[in-house]
């Protein structure tokens, strides 16, 4: 009886190891002097659920916020990613977008920060693209600033978005400003620039323009998705390849637009995270067994 007990305890402290590294913590807000171009009579956060799936959508979204999911210390890599749904600027779809994904990197050691950004098409918003950006962008300097209460490396903190998600990661890269040491504002101190960029079936991929200073990127899609998306997605590869930047593609057969992960996923597009983890090791040299 007595050893039973011991193997029950051991059981549940491993439990409690699990839990921890998979833990969802509290939401941080962005911008803690007041949102820029809030809109004080935006009303409250709006959360609905889409009943073919039972994904929850988030929209009217005034106080832009990032929610950490960090794997325990003795299983960190020094990686982190800020991750931006995707939803058509309207919404965000930020299960299988958002904290789907955060829950499956943290168990390979990969601190993850699932971002509610400013929606430029919601209807009950007056947002521009560039207000999305600037939250992604504060996110990254968010993360940088706190990278070693977090256990994570500042020079291995990457963003990754879908569809419209996708759109905004791309530019918070493309328009990255740098860190500026004489500001007023502590965060200012830190650059918004990703060190790496995953591009999850990006949208509106025809008004990205690269630099030679853009980031590493993993692009992925499906064969079956919308026309703008399924060539265009190729074709953004060929920008970076032009650039000499690099960047690794993969274009899935067997699927459509918005596939995420969410439980129950069979086929070959169901192991994209799994090719993800493996480009991250590779390029930020983290050598996993």
């Amino acid at each position: 009886m007595k050893y039973l007990l011991q193997i029950l305890f051991l059981s549940f402290l491993l439990i409690q190891v699990y839990a921890v590294q998979a833990q969802r913590f509290p939401a941080i807000a962005l911008w803690h002097e007041g949102t820029p171009y809030a809109n004080p009579e935006g009303g409250a956060e709006m959360d609905s659920v889409y009943e073919q799936t039972g994904d929850h959508l988030i929209s009217n979204v005034n106080d832009p916020s990032i929610t950490p999911f960090l794997p325990a210390k003795e299983n960190a890599t020094g990686i982190a990613l800020v991750i931006a749904p995707g939803g058509g600027h309207r919404e965000i779809w930020i299960d299988h977008e958002g904290y789907n994904i955060a829950q499956r990197l943290v168990k390979s050691g990969i601190a993850c920060f699932v971002l509610k950004y400013r929606l430029s098409r919601d209807e009950h918003s007056d947002y521009t693209l560039d207000q999305s950006v600037e939250d992604m962008q504060q996110a990254v300097r968010i993360v940088r600033s706190r990278a070693s209460e977090w256990n994570i490396d500042q020079t291995k903190i990457g963003v990754i978005g879908f569809s419209a998600g996708g759109q905004v990661a791309a530019l918070t890269d493309i328009q990255a400003t740098n860190a500026n040491p004489d500001s007023d504002e502590p965060i200012e101190k830190f650059s918004s620039k990703p060190d790496f960029q995953a591009l999850i079936y990006p949208a509106w991929t025809n008004n990205m323009t690269l630099t030679k200073q853009s980031s590493p990127a993993f692009i992925i899609c499906g064969f079956h998705d919308m026309e703008s998306i399924s060539t265009g997605v190729p074709e953004l590869y060929l920008k970076f390849k032009r650039l000499n930047i690099p960047a690794e593609l993969h274009i899935y057969a067997n699927a459509e637009h918005g596939f995420g992960i969410r439980k129950g996923d069979t086929g070959p597009s169901s192991k994209w995270p799994d090719t993800m983890v493996e480009w991250l090791y590779y390029i930020n040299e983290v050598n996993k067994e």
